[in-house]
């Protein structure tokens, strides 16, 4: 695909510097999903508990992402942004306060995960339609290529941290789970960087009102889903991704697998959450480096298939080095088909709709993955013991992946077929 090359979106001051903060932040992020995990397992040793982590980030995305868009295409992008971060900043610090405290509690953990949810239903939005601003449209690829490498970066250096730190700090029940509030106090202090790009930014983030002025919020929630649904390519690449990352979503269950399948305690735990991101961070500089090739929607449905294929292994692995590979092989082939899902929605969609069209879309990229956390720690906690329900929770999930990809592949051709625009 012809343009120019992904790093030279870094040129630019204003994307460079929302680039590097969140770089920073996303690190403390991965380090306090993964403390959240360990947390809630130390607390109740339950596979549903665990799935329930994903709820309360599904329900808030749910209840807020239309709301969040509707804002985002009507109120100063940076505003919002520096709004939601703030909360999230304030959730993560509260977090801390309450386990050093000793009055941490499963309620406490659900309630604050939540509201950081709901905060981030508001952020996702405003951050992808204020990235096109950042960088003129032919770096739009090479930028979303970056921005998908810093964010498994931080998915590879957060969980591996935080594996560290949980190995050190909270290595299991006897020692209580105190040690926790570290990584949460450093996941509230990293959010002050994003919070300092957008303070320094000289772009605008105010959105012009069109001449008529702008519709209720209600029709304008009509209006993106009247855009979304009324574009095959959107509507099909959302699909796939939801059900995979529904059915194949079981990253919840690995403390079950690192503590009673592999018995590698919480260090290996923190490398395994770490996996995938090692491979999506390899398969983001691979899109960087050898660019996208024009049939993409063939290579999407070969990256779900594969993403599948490899949550299989990962669900019958009894191995250290096996369970590892398949992860980071299954981030890899997650990265690649992300890259070619945003690639089609940013070039497809107005700048005037973008915040309501990634809203839309939250619902289900973002959903996804946590009610799939749901689904998993139900699936498992249907077995005993613990092991054998991880083990079918993520192997049938994987099979169910592949057979669904390969329905939506004999169902949509214009997804099958799709090539990207000669101008991308």
């Amino acid at each position: 695909m012809a343009g120019p090359r992904p790093l030279s979106a870094l040129r630019f001051r204003d994307f460079r510097a929302l680039w590097a903060g969140q770089g920073i932040s996303l690190v403390g992020t991965q380090m306090q999903s993964v403390a959240i995990h360990w947390h809630v397992y130390l607390l109740t040793g339950s596979p549903l508990a665990l799935g329930l982590v994903g709820l309360t980030r599904a329900l808030p995305i749910v209840l807020f992402s239309l709301l969040g868009g509707v804002v985002a295409d009507r109120r100063d992008r940076r505003a919002v942004m520096a709004s939601a971060q703030g909360v999230m900043t304030l959730s993560a610090a509260a977090l801390a306060v309450l386990t050093f405290t000793g009055r941490d509690s499963i309620g406490v953990i659900y309630a604050l995960t939540a509201l950081s949810a709901a905060a981030a239903a508001f952020d996702g939005p405003a951050r992808q339609a204020l990235l096109p601003r950042l960088v003129p449209l032919p770096h739009l690829p090479g930028a979303l290529s970056v921005n998908l490498a810093v964010f498994h970066a931080a998915m590879v250096s957060g969980p591996a941290l935080a594996g560290l730190l949980i190995a050190r700090l909270a290595p299991g029940a006897a020692r209580g789970a105190r040690g926790l509030g570290w990584i949460y106090l450093l996941n509230a202090l990293s959010f002050l960087a994003v919070l300092a790009a957008l303070a320094t930014m000289r772009t605008s983030g105010k959105v012009e009102a069109p001449p008529e002025g702008h519709a209720a919020p209600l029709e304008s929630i009509r209006e993106g889903f009247r855009f979304v649904l009324g574009t095959p390519v959107m509507v099909w690449t959302t699909a796939v991704d939801f059900y995979a990352t529904f059915f194949a979503g079981a990253l919840s269950l690995l403390p079950i697998v690192a503590d009673r399948i592999l018995g590698v305690g919480g260090h290996g735990y923190g490398l395994l959450m770490a996996a995938p991101a090692v491979g999506a961070l390899a398969g983001a500089v691979l899109v960087s480096v050898a660019r996208l090739p024009r049939r993409q929607g063939a290579l999407l449905l070969g990256s779900v298939a594969l993403y599948g294929g490899l949550t299989v292994v990962y669900g019958l692995s009894r191995a250290f080095w096996l369970t590892f590979a398949a992860l980071a092989l299954s981030g890899l082939a997650d990265a690649v088909s992300t890259v070619i899902r945003q690639l089609v929605r940013q070039l497809a969609t107005p700048d005037a709709l973008r915040g309501r069209m990634t809203s839309i879309n939250m619902i289900f990229f973002m959903g996804g993955p946590q009610l799939g956390e749901l689904e998993a720690g139900f699936v498992a906690s249907l077995f005993a013991p613990a092991a054998i329900g991880a083990t079918v929770s993520i192997a049938s999930g994987g099979l169910v992946t592949l057979v669904i990809t390969g329905a939506i592949a004999a169902l949509s051709p214009v997804l099958r077929r799709y090539e990207a625009p000669p101008a991308a």
